[in-house]
């Protein structure tokens, strides 16, 4: 079963399925980031740029901002949930979550 993953809105949403799933304005604490010098950077999501899938995560490129030392600048590929069986289930944004590398698992 195929699953439809868009931007929509000027990068304000996620769209699953043709349905508004993953809003940009949650604050997602990130570990071991490059982002910027924080520990834990806690980067508010400004605008989605892309959007993708592997195996069943669902990642996003990203702009955004850490609201703890000012840093802006892009994310590469974000995990904000995954789809099973058919079901898109999202990532709870205030949950650590580690900044993935290209190409790496999603899950």
């Amino acid at each position: 079963m195929a699953t439809e993953l868009r931007v929509l809105d000027d990068g304000a949403w996620i769209s699953v399925d043709n349905q508004r799933r993953v809003p940009n304005s949650d604050i997602w604490p990130l570990a071991v980031t490059d982002f910027c010098g924080c520990e834990t950077a806690h980067v508010v999501l400004e605008a989605f740029t892309d959007v993708g899938v592997d195996r069943d995560g669902v990642s996003v490129q990203a702009v955004g901002q850490c609201i703890d030392c000012g840093t802006e600048g892009a994310l590469d590929w974000l995990a904000v949930g995954r789809v099973r069986d058919g079901a898109f289930h999202p990532y709870d944004p205030a949950e650590l979550r580690p900044r993935l590398e290209p190409g790496n698992d999603i899950r």
